[in-house]
């Protein structure tokens, strides 16, 4: 026998893995907190854990090339005197001009409107080139009333009350001094370079009772035209879609914590709320519950990459989707490009996401106007038109398998689950088994 001793490789605890040694020891030397932006980068159930039952002989599936599959959605039919009509069911998320440079806002107008979607504003206003690019535009109204007010109300198409934000549910977002130029200053009204955190909550109301007020005078300003949604971060979904739809939405807009943000605490992405796939179904009970599903339109929005995921969406009750982190990707974000200069951040393309420093190589998150110019809205814009089309066409090719004539036909019974947990949160049936987990008798 050989007298070598045997070898035991170095193994890191599973509780203590690279990551969090690291966190720990950069804690430790600097006292502060780690800030990011995007979304969770944690594993968590998603759309990946469903599949969809295509047709055979017990359902029949749709020709391609001579079956019409609708993909078009009526947004705000409840209230408004001018609902918002959508050629296809993927919008784009609110990302504000602050966090994105103005090339890329004008970028994601270009390219929604080439496919007949909407753009939303995000936090800090209305741009004139966002305005004149986009032509339907929701308008967010936060908690910290930057750039708000009346004569850009009545421009925009819809209007967005923000009350919370999947990356971070009961927070505010960032936007640090290096991004706050003269002109985001101006708009946002705050000093030039220096570090600004957003409101956690609307400083003009406590509760539901209160919103519903807000939401009549945002009516009454508008003279009843425009579509008011709610949106809110993925924590109680039944209840805060219920107490939306009591305070007199027209749309429900529920974002789940894959979805990403310009910048907040790193801690709050990873760990505060649920993942998307876990609250969509609350959401539609509710509004089954209070007989308003389709009446009040639900988008659902966090971690949509494909037409897969959105069909999935639709298929558990939602009516269109948004997408942001997906957008600035399709724009030009995370390209490899410019890995070069990635690596020269400390990271490299496909990992950035400190989006707060605004030092982005493919100038969307920054506002450094030499590498802004590096993005052209026409081409950025024209490159996420594509994607959109993509994403409608793979919707649609789904919708088609499974025998429906439009994307909304498509349901829970077109869907089962890979995992407990996915059957569990989605409330389909295991694969293979007619088992929803959770439900009474089965």
């Amino acid at each position: 026998m050989s007298s070598t001793p045997f070898y035991t490789p170095p193994r890191w605890s599973a509780t203590f893995d690279p990551h969090s040694v690291a966190e720990i020891h950069r804690a430790a030397q600097t006292g502060i907190y780690d800030i990011r932006g995007a979304g969770a980068k944690r594993k968590v159930p998603h759309f990946d854990d469903l599949l969809f039952l295509g047709a055979s002989i017990s359902r029949y599936p749709l020709e391609g090339y001579r079956e019409k599959c609708g993909t078009d959605v009526v947004l705000g039919t409840r209230f408004a005197k001018k609902p918002i009509q959508l050629k296809i069911p993927v919008t784009i998320a609110g990302m504000s001009f602050g966090a994105l440079s103005g090339n890329a806002k004008e970028a994601l107008g270009r390219g929604a409107t080439q496919m007949g979607t909407s753009t939303t504003t995000g936090d800090g206003g209305m741009t004139p080139e966002e305005r004149i690019s986009s032509k339907t535009l929701v308008y967010q109204l936060l908690p910290s009333r930057y750039g708000m007010n009346p004569d850009d109300l009545r421009k925009a198409d819809a209007i967005e009350v923000v009350v919370g934000q999947g990356a971070k549910p009961g927070g505010g977002g960032m936007l640090l001094g290096q991004k706050i130029t003269e002109r985001v200053a101006k708009m946002r009204t705050l000093p030039v370079g220096i570090d600004q955190r957003s409101a956690c909550r609307h400083p003009d109301w406590t509760g539901p009772d209160d919103l519903t007020i807000k939401i009549q005078e945002l009516r009454e300003i508008t003279d009843w035209e425009k579509p008011i949604y709610v949106k809110v971060g993925a924590t109680r979904p039944y209840f805060d879609t219920a107490l939306a739809v009591k305070s007199g939405a027209d749309v429900v807009v529920l974002d789940g914590m894959q979805g990403g943000t310009a910048a907040t605490q790193d801690v709050f992405i990873e760990h505060v709320g649920l993942p998307i796939l876990a609250a969509i179904r609350p959401a539609v009970q509710a509004l089954q519950d209070l007989d308003m599903h389709r009446k009040v339109q639900l988008i659902v929005s966090g971690g949509i990459r494909n037409g897969a995921d959105v069909a999935k969406a639709l298929a558990l009750g939602a009516d269109a989707v948004a997408i942001g982190t997906a957008a600035l990707i399709a724009l030009g974000d995370n390209d490899p490009h410019w890995e070069d200069e990635y690596k020269k951040l400390g990271t490299t393309a496909g990992c950035y996401d400190d989006w707060h420093e605004g030092r982005d190589p493919a100038g969307i998150t920054t506002q450094d106007p030499e590498l802004a110019k590096r993005l052209d809205p026409v081409k950025a814009g024209k490159r996420l038109a594509n994607y959109l089309a993509v994403l409608t066409m793979e919707t649609q090719i789904i919708a088609r398998a499974c025998g429906k004539s439009h994307v909304h036909n498509l349901e829970p019974d077109d869907l089962v689950a890979l995992t407990v947990e996915a059957a569990a949160m989605a409330g389909v049936p295991l694969a293979g088994t007619n088992w929803i987990p959770g439900k009474s008798g089965m």
